[in-house]
């Protein structure tokens, strides 16, 4: 997954591997920003459907309608000019479960464990169709799967959702409204992740849900 959590914390926890004598594979798209450059690590690539300039324009609509604003909604997310670029990112795993040589060589490598970003369901569902170990690293994530799939306790009276940029104490208005977006995000998450799902359920050739996925998860 392309983004802000590889150079944050999965890249110091990758660094750290690498100078402790451990083999890192990173697989990510030919198409690609920054992921997997300037390191001591193997790297594997596919191609996708979509160009650079494709994506770069994606994610300028994407940040137009959501950073700029501030929104603080789940709704705008699950509108076609936001979600684009996020199926632009979920189909990316059908494009490598295409690429065969790469799937063979993934299955026959025994890896130890996959480290992936929660954000993008493939790593899941690679996690999940090789039955390995899976380590999520994420900031934050606006929908309630990975922590009811995975059982990690998270009180809502102390721990705030996504998008509302609250900090852990809360006033009693902020709960409430805390919530309230708990409360949208079982209205609205499933349709985040509809193609998501039939990408999955195609790739594993068994339908799945959210929690399916979610809920292998080992740290």
């Amino acid at each position: 997954m392309d983004g802000s959590h590889w150079f944050t914390t999965m890249r110091l926890v990758v660094e750290k591997l690498i100078l402790r004598g451990r083999e890192v594979v990173v697989v990510r798209t030919e198409v690609s920003w920054q992921l997997g450059r300037s390191l001591n690590c193997t790297a594997k690539t596919y191609s996708t459907s979509y160009t650079l300039e494709d994506l770069d324009q994606k994610f300028m609509v994407f940040t137009d309608s959501h950073w700029k604003a501030q929104a603080q909604s789940l709704y705008p997310l699950v509108t076609h000019s936001s979600s684009d670029i996020l199926d632009s990112f979920y189909s990316n795993c059908r494009s490598l479960f295409k690429d065969k040589k790469l799937v063979e060589y993934l299955k026959d490598s025994s890896f130890d464990a996959i480290f992936l970003d929660p954000f993008n369901a493939c790593g899941l569902v690679l996690a999940k169709c090789f039955s390995l170990p899976s380590v999520v690293f994420r900031r934050e994530i606006f929908c309630h799967y990975l922590e009811e799939g995975a059982q990690c306790p998270a009180p809502l009276s102390y721990v705030p959702r996504g998008l509302l940029g609250f900090s852990d104490a809360m006033t009693f208005e902020e709960r409430l409204r805390n919530h309230i977006m708990h409360f949208k995000e079982h209205l609205f998450c499933h349709h985040f992740f509809k193609s998501a799902l039939e990408i999955a359920s195609e790739i594993l050739r068994t339908p799945v849900t959210v929690y399916d996925l979610y809920s292998h998860t080992s740290i």
